[in-house]
């Protein structure tokens, strides 16, 4: 293993990584990523500009940098999506964004790179025990350190009722390993699936959403993420 120092939005390193990577290349795992949470009301432009940068920018960069490598092995192009990415929640539309961009970026490249036999595939977790989860109150008191006055006096009572959801999901997140498990699958698999959808969570939610009305589904998700 020879550990590269990357920073995704970066274009000068970008453009300098094919060449630190040697002269075979069998895949790609994008699996940059950070969340800019808080109502898109309050959320700043800039941080918003920072959320698409890190999570779609940067991933199409880099693959865009490694694909001729790619081509040259017949590789794999993977993007560990979110569930997040198929289904919004309150506070989180930013987020919400990339791994929504990340889903049409992903159908429209593995179409693309078809006729080199270059797979494209999504890894879509739902919530996963790693620092995002276990950090997300601190990132909570951050994104309302940030907000405007009027801004936490409109949203006190879904910031309140928020904090609690974020507490419950802490209490059921899946191990890291069930995703690795899920990367290793689609990397080495002959003939890997668009898509693999890591968590009962996730497939729960992605079953909800796709067989019940969406005005249902956005009561429910209202009012156990914000009281509303």
């Amino acid at each position: 293993m020879r550990p590269v120092v990357l920073d995704v939005t970066d274009a000068a390193q970008v453009a300098t990584l094919p060449g630190a990577l040697g002269e075979r290349l069998d895949a790609v795992v994008n699996n940059a990523g950070i969340v800019v949470s808080g109502p898109l009301e309050a959320v700043g432009v800039d941080d918003l500009r920072r959320q698409l940068d890190v999570n779609v920018v940067g991933q199409v960069a880099v693959t865009q940098a490694v694909l001729p490598l790619l081509r040259e092995a017949t590789g794999r192009v993977l993007f560990v999506g979110s569930v997040s990415g198929r289904i919004a929640s309150p506070f989180m539309g930013a987020y919400n964004a990339s791994k929504f961009a990340l889903e049409g970026i992903a159908d429209a490249m593995r179409m693309e790179l078809r006729r080199w036999g270059i797979r494209v595939v999504l890894v879509e977790p739902g919530s996963i025990d790693t620092d995002l989860w276990r950090g997300a109150l601190d990132t909570a008191d951050d994104v309302e350190a940030r907000m405007a006055p009027e801004h936490i006096d409109l949203y006190r009572t879904q910031i309140k009722a928020m904090r609690k959801t974020v507490g419950r999901i802490q209490k059921r997140t899946s191990p890291p390993e069930k995703v690795a498990d899920a990367v290793e699958i689609a990397l080495t698999t002959a003939r890997p699936k668009a898509r693999y959808v890591v968590g009962t969570d996730a497939r729960v939610q992605i079953a909800l959403r796709t067989a019940l009305p969406t005005r249902v589904v956005d009561a429910a998700v209202a009012r156990i993420t914000t009281g509303g």
